[in-house]
């Protein structure tokens, strides 16, 4: 039986306006999370992870597309319920232990404390609370303020509070950005005993390459769009195995294998890797042929106008990453410059105006002045 997915994002647009310039940071990203898995979500800066974050939290709400989270769709919630579904649906872990915890108060009182602000009693608190600190391994450490713990303690804490509400949903923007390498494997292996014992659903931002090995599945974006998945998976190996693929004997290891699977998205897009391009000769227009094995993708001829937009992406905005973020600046650009040129044309539309009119007034005045001298 399928597994039914929690979070289901579909061809999902976000622009940030400033001023006149737009940034597109989601161009059309679709994404499904199943109930109980435990995602990661990576990409460079500027890919559009955290905008993703925002929205799935309800802390922003998309331009375009749906998003629906445990059967809700926060495109069509009002503001007050997107106030409830924040408190009581999603949990937060931030990098910045500022963000998650109030560094005067005990770690016991900081998981406290959301259910204070939900209204619940004295004796109901402190018992989840203590339950909380005891599943993230700080049961011993609760009474202790966050100058008294390390880093990775008050990282664990701060998931501690982030289930104080027993949300269904729990998203980790960079949670293990300021410790070492043996403090976030504890921080791993937390998400992992709360993902299997408890089903709850994470989601989790990172830049560490080396997640895929702690997680479910690896979502990779670039240019706002989903690009590729890997998926880990076990299988059985060495000597337990025969050559016709059945165990034989007691002896046989679990062996982690990682596939990397390329998105094709709902509308038909897909992002081929930079390096299969560039080997090819692949750009712009492309060929593609039909085969018994499946489609094969050709290099197809360029129009001119291609050539001169990315020449002039190139030049105007060098810096960008990817050919796609040169082209969307370079839209933006435009854009800018085209709305500037607008707003002069129509200042010196009416500068001629008035100087038009000053010069009717003028020749009238003299008229009647001739007028005058002649009578």
């Amino acid at each position: 039986m399928a597994q039914e997915p929690l979070i289901v994002c579909d061809n999902l647009v976000k622009i940030y306006k400033i001023a006149d310039l737009e940034t597109v940071a989601l161009q059309g990203l679709d994404l499904a999370v199943g109930d109980g898995e435990l995602l990661s979500v990576v990409g460079p800066s500027g890919s559009g992870k955290s905008t993703l974050m925002n929205i799935l939290g309800g802390l922003t709400r998309p331009s375009a597309g749906r998003v629906w989270v445990d059967g809700q769709d926060l495109l069509k919630m009002s503001d007050a319920a997107l106030n409830e579904y924040r408190r009581s649906k999603v949990g937060f872990v931030w990098q910045q232990s500022a963000r998650n915890l109030i560094h005067y108060l005990s770690a016991q009182e900081n998981v406290e404390l959301p259910m204070t602000l939900a209204g619940q009693g004295s004796e109901q608190k402190q018992q989840r609370a203590q339950e909380l600190l005891e599943i993230v391994g700080l049961g011993d450490r609760r009474h202790h303020r966050l100058a008294e713990i390390s880093g990775g303690e008050q990282q664990r804490v701060a998931i501690a509070v982030s289930l104080a509400n027993d949300p269904s949903l729990l998203l980790a923007d960079e949670p293990t950005g300021e410790v070492d390498s043996s403090t976030a494997l504890v921080i791993y292996e937390t998400f992992q005993r709360l993902t299997r014992d408890y089903g709850l659903t994470t989601v989790i931002v990172s830049h560490d390459p080396g997640i895929a090995h702690h997680v479910n599945r690896v979502v990779v974006i670039r240019d706002g769009k989903t690009a590729t998945e890997t998926v880990r998976q076990s299988r059985l190996s060495g000597n337990g195995v025969n050559g016709a693929g059945e165990v034989d004997g007691d002896e046989h290891d679990d062996e982690e294998v990682f596939e990397e699977l390329v998105v094709l998205d709902s509308a038909g897009r897909l992002q081929v890797p930079k390096e299969y391009l560039e080997r090819f000769g692949i750009k712009g227009r492309v060929r593609l042929e039909m085969t018994d094995d499946g489609i094969l993708i050709l290099p197809g001829p360029q129009a001119a106008h291609a050539d001169a937009a990315d020449r002039l992406a190139t030049e105007l905005v060098p810096e960008a990453g990817s050919q796609d973020e040169r082209r969307a600046r370079v839209v933006s650009y435009l854009r800018t410059t085209g709305r500037r040129a607008h707003r002069a044309f129509g200042g010196l539309r009416q500068l001629a105006s008035g100087l038009g009119e000053r010069a009717s007034q003028a020749l009238a005045g003299r008229r009647r002045s001739k007028d005058e001298g002649e009578q």
